[in-house]
């Protein structure tokens, strides 16, 4: 999250009042993030998020956000994103068939200083940084109940940043890397095109995945027992696609059950996070095989956007680029002890 477009308070104050959510008291922007811009609104009915959509277009966002509100509507932490009142020739409808998804996605899509935005409500509960096993399994669990919402959610649409574009993107920032770090990124590159293109990939089993579901976009209760976390909400959906639950299983993997510093996986908080998963979807054989590819696929990702994010910014308040070293070290470590997660997988096998 960050600020690329300053919206003044009285056009922030417009648009929640047509929402119906009472006049504005406090607009302040959101640090974090490198995406969309990002403000906290509060009105006389409670706190929300104001994003402005920076790169996405009005056509691409109707996934996301209609994805939320699917998730919301099946009861999983996900914040839904707040319609605007119906057109007359709606509101004549009332009482007759539901609206086309089509014409409902427009419902939750607004326009705010010339970009498209959105407005949900702000989740409860506060980010976990240094998250314990007990976390990781609330984690795990929420992870799969999501991915098994997701099943019927009649939309698709590629994850964006998927192996096209690291296809696309690895070729604009190998001039600024070293030598060494440009024959890695090659190489699993490669590795990952000849991972994509076999069979085993193909059947592995697919639908919305968050992408993104790192440390600061999940939130948990505050003031409860530390041994026993409560899960309270999931945000920033604008990464999500359709992919392999496998791949958004591996991106929590590689942020959850790491040590940062070092980038070496973590037993103890992957057990964890797996256990808990396979006790709400258990993974099926194919899965279990292609697991060390996919958690470097998703080191590989995530490289390569920082890589990209570091080298190429755009202006912004508050933008503060992550760094690029932490995923290349990351995919050193998966690369070079891909049997560390297999072991994990093998007591859940018996």
């Amino acid at each position: 999250m960050a600020v690329f477009t300053e919206v003044g308070f009285g056009e922030a104050d417009a648009l929640v009042q047509r929402l119906g959510l009472g006049p504005l008291r406090e607009l302040r922007g959101i640090e974090g993030g490198i995406e969309n811009t990002n403000y906290f609104a509060t009105t006389e009915s409670g706190e929300f998020v104001l994003t402005l959509f920076e790169r996405l277009s009005a056509e691409q966002l109707p996934y996301y956000l209609c994805l939320m509100k699917h998730l919301a509507t099946a009861g999983l932490p996900v914040p839904a994103p707040v319609a605007g009142p119906p057109a007359p020739e709606k509101a004549a409808r009332k009482g007759q068939a539901p609206a086309p998804a089509a014409e409902a996605a427009c419902d939750l899509l607004h326009t705010v200083a010339g970009k498209p935005a959105a407005v949900v409500q702000k989740l409860s509960g506060r980010s976990e940084l240094a998250p314990g096993a007990a976390h990781c399994a609330e984690l795990g669990a929420m992870l799969a109940r999501m991915h098994l919402a997701g099943r019927d959610y009649p939309r698709i649409q590629p994850n964006l940043r998927g192996l096209p574009w690291w296809n696309e993107t690895v070729p604009v920032v190998l001039p600024y890397i070293e030598e060494s770090q440009a024959a890695l990124l090659s190489a699993e590159l490669a590795y990952q095109n000849h991972v994509a293109e076999s069979s085993a990939y193909a059947a592995l089993p697919r639908g919305p995945v968050h992408a993104d579901m790192f440390r600061d976009n999940v939130m948990f209760a505050t003031g409860e027992d530390a041994a026993s976390p409560r899960l309270t909400g999931v945000f920033d959906f604008y990464f999500a696609g359709t992919d392999t639950w496998l791949f958004d299983l591996a991106v929590c993997l590689n942020d959850w059950a790491i040590d940062l510093p070092t980038g070496r996986h973590d037993a103890g908080r992957a057990d964890a996070l797996l256990s808990a998963y396979e006790t709400v979807r258990p993974l099926n054989a194919a899965e279990r095989a292609l697991l060390p590819a996919m958690l470097r696929a998703a080191a590989l990702r995530f490289w390569i956007s920082r890589l990209w994010d570091f080298h190429l910014p755009r202006e912004a308040s508050m933008l503060k680029p992550h760094d690029p070293t932490h995923f290349e070290r990351v995919l050193r470590d998966r690369a070079t002890h891909p049997h560390a997660m297999a072991q994990a997988l093998e007591p859940m096998a018996a």
